[in-house]
């Protein structure tokens, strides 16, 4: 384990304490093992693993609109990031994590067993489907969604989920501010608008350039 990691590492267990910065680093774990055998994550080294996955999913923890919500939904979780590693920080929150790919939703199901995190449910569906369906239409506080496909197709899938008032806030790179034209329209259309954009601080230099897009509707 490198410098880098020690102090990500201190840092975790000085803003959450010890046991969720422990959780947060056996969940990542466990991603990294299993991932040998089924596809989870591009990324294969826990030093990176730690800044791509881990600091980078929890970005979103300072915002005030993030600090209120009670109900949150992650579209297209992949192994997890960032709604299980949510749901771990939040324990006070209830976390749905939306991903078309079940045998992934099954691993999350066993790791959240494993570490105990009982604030979050799997659902496997398409986004743009279930959407539409009463009990998930416009019923939560936020969605988010971290590296699945730009922001015009993410806000036509992610905007319907939120509850009028709420949030939906997207984990982006240093191209957003071309993503957010081409967005305009599927903004518009759900009633939605760019509320503000939150650069990261204090980040290593491999996720200095994410920022996160709260668009409110």
């Amino acid at each position: 384990m490198n410098t880098e990691s020690n102090l990500i590492i201190n840092t975790l267990k000085t803003k959450f304490g010890e046991q969720k910065a422990a959780a947060l680093l056996a969940y990542l774990d466990l991603v990294l093992v299993r991932n040998e055998h089924i596809n989870l994550t591009a990324v294969r080294d826990r030093d990176e693993a730690l800044v791509k996955h881990v600091l980078d999913s929890l970005a979103i923890v300072d915002l005030p609109e993030y600090e209120k919500a009670e109900t949150i939904i992650d579209v297209g979780t992949g192994a997890g990031f960032p709604g299980a590693l949510l749901a771990i920080v939040s324990p006070e929150k209830e976390f749905t994590l939306l991903d078309s790919t079940l045998k992934r939703l099954k691993v999350i199901d066993e790791f959240a067993q494993t570490l105990n995190i009982n604030n979050l449910r799997t659902v496997h569906a398409r986004a743009e489907e279930i959407s539409r369906k009463p009990e998930y239409n416009e019923s939560f506080d936020i969605c988010v969604s971290r590296a699945v496909a730009n922001l015009e197709k993410l806000s036509g899938w992610c905007l319907p989920f939120v509850r009028k008032g709420g949030q939906f806030i997207a984990y982006k790179g240093e191209n957003y501010e071309e993503e957010l034209q081409q967005a305009a329209k599927a903004l518009k259309k759900n009633k939605a608008h760019l509320s503000y954009t939150e650069s990261y601080k204090d980040v290593p230099e491999e996720i200095s350039g994410h920022v996160l897009l709260v668009i409110s509707k």
